[in-house]
């Protein structure tokens, strides 16, 4: 799902470059430059640490091995939904993996590697209500399901299945968490791996559950620079044997948790 947020803008980026040198020089110190979500706990996760967990980290990580890098070549810079082409066009990042589902006005800017993991919008509630089981079942007025501010997914859900739903509108999906567990909320849904990876952090295990509908098909890809087909070719060479000998869906599991039921390894067509 894309969700607009405030991020660096070309001008921002275009004097960040200026001073601080770009994702090119990045190449030529042999690094790898790839942007990520800093905020999304199965997907893309900085921890308080500093170290960077969740599923496209592994997936990156794999990428990077297969193109020959080290692990301590890789830089992680944090994009937002709406900074990501710009930053691919700008060359701070080589690589884009940050939940980014493929769709034609994307590709008009970047060209992407993939699809390398198929997402469906869903809602996450209480393990322990019982009142939620649907979409519909949100019409009653005393109902609240939680969205990020600027979301599709909310309007998604009530222009289709639940019209009479009270829309809880937050800044982040960790304060859908938040009013969820402290009962504010009744359900919040975004797209379901990002939700698989709020229910799968330690802490919060046993506490959510996934509805498993099925809203909206997302398949997520990695974007790269309009125009450079060869490293288009080499990142899905790279997540074709991903698949093949079994590294993805060992990262599905540690990262979406066991319970998780996630689509199969979708086929790689973009980009070919």
């Amino acid at each position: 799902m894309k969700v607009p947020q405030a991020g660096a803008v070309a001008a921002v980026i275009a004097l960040t470059l200026t001073t601080a040198g770009c994702g090119g020089d990045d190449g030529a110190q042999g690094k790898l430059a790839v942007g990520i979500k800093f905020d999304q706990p199965g997907i893309g996760m900085r921890e308080p640490d500093g170290t960077f967990t969740g599923f496209d980290v592994d997936v990156v990580r794999y990428i990077a091995k297969e193109l020959g890098y080290k692990a301590d070549q890789i830089e992680f810079k944090q994009v937002y939904s709406n900074d990501r082409e710009l930053f691919l066009q700008y060359n701070e990042v080589q690589l884009i993996a940050a939940s980014y589902s493929i769709n034609d006005k994307r590709k008009e800017k970047v060209d992407f590697a993939g699809p390398y993991f198929v997402a469906h919008q869903d809602l996450l509630t209480r393990a322990e209500d019982t009142s939620v089981n649907k979409p519909e079942d949100l019409n009653t007025p005393a109902k609240q399901l939680c969205s990020v501010t600027g979301s599709t997914s909310a309007e998604n859900l009530r222009s289709r299945l639940a019209p009479k739903a009270s829309i809880l509108e937050l800044a982040g999906y960790s304060e859908c968490i938040v009013a969820l567990q402290n009962h504010t909320a009744d359900a919040m849904t975004t797209d379901n791996s990002i939700l698989a990876g709020y229910a799968a952090r330690k802490g919060n295990e046993g506490k959510f559950k996934l509805l498993g509908q099925s809203l909206s098909v997302e398949n997520y890809g990695i974007g790269v620079k309009k125009g450079n087909k060869e490293l288009v070719g080499k990142v899905n060479a790279a997540l074709k044997k991903m698949v093949e000998d079994g590294s993805w869906a060992a990262a599905v599991k540690k990262n979406f948790g066991a319970d998780y039921k996630a689509d199969q390894a979708p086929a790689i067509t973009a980009g070919s």
